[in-house]
């Protein structure tokens, strides 16, 4: 078995080249090549392209059975959230900063300082029982004394 050529290898790791059932998969630029109903996938034309086809096809991969009307209404919607993600993905982001968080974090810990406590008999006399100048607590799990 042959390595695949440099220029067949996606960013990923992946080789890019067509699919189990013949669709093309995703190109060297990252756009995918043409769908199942021959529409272009994502980043092609700026849409995302899902057909009817692509949503049943998804949708017995997930197990899920679908109505006609909800293939075409669900097509519409993920189409709409892809064509969303595309919008974000190309927005201009070589001078913002990585982050981790949206807003800056404060520690809100108090300071780790050393503070007299309650002496033993005091708080030993507080408990249910105390024996041997140690809390007692019920037996557990079958041990034996």
């Amino acid at each position: 078995m042959s390595s695949p050529a440099p220029q067949d290898v996606d960013d990923r790791g992946g080789t890019a080249g067509p699919g189990r059932d013949g669709t093309a998969g995703p190109g060297r630029d990252g756009t995918a090549g043409p769908g199942r109903d021959g529409t272009a996938g994502p980043g092609r034309d700026g849409t995302a392209g899902l057909g009817r086809q692509d949503v049943a096809h998804l949708a017995r991969l997930a197990r899920l059975a679908l109505r006609d009307e909800e293939l075409d209404a669900f097509a519409g919607q993920l189409s709409a959230v892809l064509d969303a993600v595309a919008q974000v993905g190309r927005a201009d982001v070589a001078d913002v900063p990585p982050t981790t968080h949206a807003v800056p974090l404060t520690n809100v810990a108090r300071p780790d300082v050393v503070t007299p406590s309650l002496p033993r008999d005091v708080v030993l006399a507080e408990a249910p029982a105390a024996e041997d100048d140690r809390f007692r607590v019920p037996q557990i799990l079958g041990e034996e004394e």
